[in-house]
């Protein structure tokens, strides 16, 4: 069932509390890895939302899947950091970034359209191009 981001009231918790309770791992196919999400309103509803289980699609040297959730624009960007986290609003996406994308130049990481970052990986994000579209990935807490 979708959870709804816009219009409602996001309590933030305390800087300590929020930076360890907000631990994930994501588990993509054969691959998994730490990560943190930080302290987004976009990143606190899918936190609440955890776990989360999908059927990924790659895109060049990304990962996506609809996680149910909507939420509009945050800062949103269209390049982003290796290893970043972020939420597409149009897809209603989690997205994975390990590297270059379709629309990307040279070796930067650029979304399809601006994306809000909500987390980054922990560890080397490209064990990620192991992970092939259809797999299953689940985003749990940890």
């Amino acid at each position: 069932m979708p959870h709804a981001v816009a219009g409602r009231e996001f309590r933030r918790r305390g800087r300590t509390e929020n930076n360890m309770a907000r631990a994930i791992r994501i588990t993509a196919g054969s691959v998994s890895a730490e990560a943190q999400l930080n302290d987004s309103k976009t990143a606190g509803a899918i936190w609440d939302a955890l776990p989360i289980e999908a059927k990924g699609q790659t895109w060049g040297d990304e990962i996506y899947f609809d996680i149910g959730l909507t939420a509009g624009s945050e800062s949103p960007r269209e390049v982003v950091d290796l290893g970043d986290l972020a939420y597409w609003p149009p897809g209603h996406a989690f997205c994975i970034f390990f590297g270059p994308t379709p629309a990307s130049r040279g070796n930067e990481c650029r979304a399809t359209s601006a994306v809000n970052v909500v987390g980054k990986l922990q560890g080397d994000p490209t064990v990620f191009k192991k992970v092939r579209s259809g797999a299953r990935v689940t985003i749990e807490r940890q």
